[in-house]
């Protein structure tokens, strides 16, 4: 268990295929994690989730520490008992949920806050967040960072970078687990200077991964784009590349490129239950007045039940109806596609036509129907 084993990589391309070694199983990247906040992804069940054939999800610890409290998990023996999951977990500290508070104070050795629930005061030091992953039980767990709140303040990023590596020393102090990986999380923002910098200190402490943080709050695609690839440039081979919080089809495709390993994006199930569903034509509004009667699948070229058994006019009548059935039905679809897609994506690392894949993939994928 520990760093990446690097199997392929793709001339004129930065992508590669590898394999991730957990106490609950292999897992292959490049790799899309389903969002388990709450030990759930919305609306849809475990068995759906393994079925579109995910390896690897990811749970928050802020959340589940305030609901339902880290005894339940010291009860059930891990996380994976809990909500029946067999296959490996990550869960993220929470850090990037605590700091988009109001109530939240930054100290020294933590953040103090209030719960959001219930208005009851909490201080979490690195310490104690390593201690809940820790009885949360996952096969990775994050460090706790500074997540900025302002894409381009340059002394508040500075502030993150230097609070982010003092705790990442002290979860890595604080953690017990030979068995449990700890990751820690690069800052920078979108400044090349800040982000070399958080990652030569990481590294000094030795993690076997890392999760790229403080993006997508507010910055422009291009500057997004442009730091992973300054980043990836940066970071060692060995070490497994997680771009936190970005995961629609056509980012992912492109961080792909820039050589990152694992995605996670709450966005997908996000869009799903509001009706926007994803295709290899790219993305609509199933609600559109224009599928009132239309009995084609949700996408001709998905394999996914939904698409089998069920046509837009019907999907498009449940959200209408506000029935339930209509969330799941576009959640599982969403789900389904982005699985096949890193599939395919794989596949083509592993025949070394990634490069060609991704031009045909964008190309279909920019002819969204509305």
């Amino acid at each position: 268990m520990g760093e990446l084993r690097v199997i392929k990589k793709v001339m004129g391309s930065r992508a590669r295929l590898g394999e991730i070694s957990t106490l609950h199983g292999n897992v292959q990247t490049p790799c899309f994690m389903p969002v388990a906040t709450y030990a759930t992804v919305k609306t849809l069940s475990f068995e759906d989730i393994a079925a579109m054939g995910y390896s690897m999800l990811i749970a928050n610890a802020y959340h589940l520490y305030l609901k339902p409290g880290t005894e339940i998990f010291e009860k059930f023996g891990s996380i994976h008992n809990f909500m029946n999951w067999n296959g490996p977990v990550i869960t993220d500290s929470g850090g990037f949920q605590i700091f988009s508070l109001g109530s939240a104070k930054v100290r020294h050795d933590g953040v103090s806050f209030k719960n959001e629930h219930d208005g009851s005061s909490h201080h979490l030091t690195a310490e104690k967040v390593v201690e809940i992953e820790e009885k949360i039980g996952a096969d990775i767990i994050m460090c706790l960072d500074y997540c900025p709140k302002i894409w381009d303040n340059y002394a508040e990023i500075r502030e993150s970078v230097k609070k982010t590596v003092h705790w990442a020393l002290r979860c890595k102090n604080a953690h017990s687990k030979p068995d449990q990986q700890l990751w820690a999380i690069i800052q920078g923002g979108v400044f090349p200077d800040l982000r070399a910098e958080c990652l030569e200190k990481l590294e000094e402490m030795e993690f076997p991964g890392y999760g790229i943080g403080g993006l997508s709050i507010g910055e422009p695609w291009e500057k997004t784009a442009e730091t992973i690839e300054v980043l990836s440039k940066l970071m060692p081979d060995r070490k497994i590349r997680y771009i936190m919080g970005l995961g629609m089809p056509d980012q992912i495709i492109e961080l792909v490129g820039l050589g990152m390993d694992l995605f996670d994006c709450a966005m997908p199930t996000h869009i799903a239950r509001n009706g926007t569903t994803l295709s290899w034509r790219g993305k609509f509004n199933i609600k559109s007045a224009r599928y009132r009667q239309d009995f084609g699948p949700l996408d001709p070229d998905c394999t996914c039940f939904v698409c089998r058994n069920y046509h837009r006019a019907y999907i498009r009548h449940l959200f209408s109806a506000k029935e339930a059935l209509g969330m799941r039905l576009n959640s599982y679809h969403n789900l389904f596609f982005l699985a096949e897609l890193m599939r395919r994506i794989r596949q083509s690392i592993a025949e070394g036509t990634f490069v060609q894949f991704k031009k045909e993939f964008l190309s279909r994928y920019s002819q969204q129907e509305d």
